[in-house]
């Protein structure tokens, strides 16, 4: 279900660039989305930044609903699956949700900074409870695929609060979005195929059975 969400929020992104008006933060004139100056959350806005109205709003937040719920989904079902002790479990499930019930509110008038703040903060802690749960079941690749995420982040915030590299932004945000949800994809394949193989063991196992 997670990477059937992942999908269809990148189908909708997608859609809504093509609906997207134009301006961005290089030129507030310029004609429809730019994948190098364009923030995502430029798509959620009620005026485009040339001023005029924006028609991809709708499917943007479409999108961004899906987004949450498929990550909400995804924290909530995670910790389960690899059968980790109660206390992790409880602070994945719980920092995962809030984290992405806040970033809904990104499409709002409450301040931008404030929400990616908090976001932020409890997506790290559900982020640093998948790492615990990946060390832990020595999922080695995916846990050092995790730490580029780590590092992306890391960039994103020295772009930001670095008005000189802040025109770079725009790109390395798409990255950083793209290899995360990538990332989340993987490890869902990886909790599916390890889910078959236990199946098929109980299969083989029980005597009778059909395969």
């Amino acid at each position: 279900m997670p990477i059937l969400g992942v999908l269809l929020f990148v189908v909708l992104y997608i859609v809504a660039t093509f609906l997207y008006p134009g301006g961005s933060q290089v030129d507030q004139i310029s004609i429809g989305f730019s994948w190098a100056n364009n923030y995502w959350c430029n798509l959620l806005n009620e005026r485009a930044i040339n001023g005029q109205l924006n028609p991809a709003q709708p499917v943007a937040l479409t999108a961004m609903f899906i987004l949450c719920l498929t990550l909400t989904c995804f924290w909530i079902l995670f910790p389960k699956q690899m059968n980790l002790d109660r206390k992790l479990r409880l602070t994945i499930q719980v920092s995962g949700t809030l984290a992405m019930t806040v970033a809904f509110f990104l499409f709002t008038h409450i301040n931008h900074d404030l929400i990616t703040n908090l976001a932020s903060s409890f997506g790290a802690i559900a982020t640093i409870g998948t790492f615990v749960g990946l060390y832990k079941k020595k999922w080695t690749g995916l846990f050092r695929f995790g730490l580029l995420n780590i590092l992306l982040v890391v960039l994103n915030n020295l772009c930001y609060y670095n008005k000189a590299w802040i025109v770079y932004l725009p790109v390395i945000q798409k990255i950083s979005f793209a290899t995360f949800l990538i990332w989340i994809c993987c490890i869902n394949i990886h909790l599916y195929n390890e889910q078959k193989k236990t199946a098929n063991s109980i299969d083989i196992a029980e005597p009778g059975s059909t395969v």
